[in-house]
């Protein structure tokens, strides 16, 4: 399956953490007016509720993320909630 490039640059959350190198997680993105889960990719552990960024599609509804909080939070007072 071709990567699904609309991912790209996502922010979501782990829903399962991810193992590294070890295996995949689970991420829930919000993507063509609704949410889709995806498998997560990372280098390094991620533990369940991260809030992490979408940075590569794999193809076959996989993605690399990396943990990530959003800059502009700061400017708005928000928590970090990417809803």
């Amino acid at each position: 399956m071709a990567p699904d490039e609309e991912v790209v640059g996502l922010p979501g959350v782990l829903l399962v953490g991810t193992r590294g190198t070890a295996g995949p997680g689970e991420v829930l993105l919000h993507v063509r007016g609704g949410t889709e889960t995806f498998l997560a990719w990372s280098t390094a552990p991620l533990p369940k509720g991260a809030r992490v960024l979408a940075i590569e599609s794999l193809g076959n509804r996989q993605v690399n993320v990396i943990e990530w909080t959003d800059p502009l939070n700061a400017l708005t007072g928000d928590p970090g909630d990417a809803d």
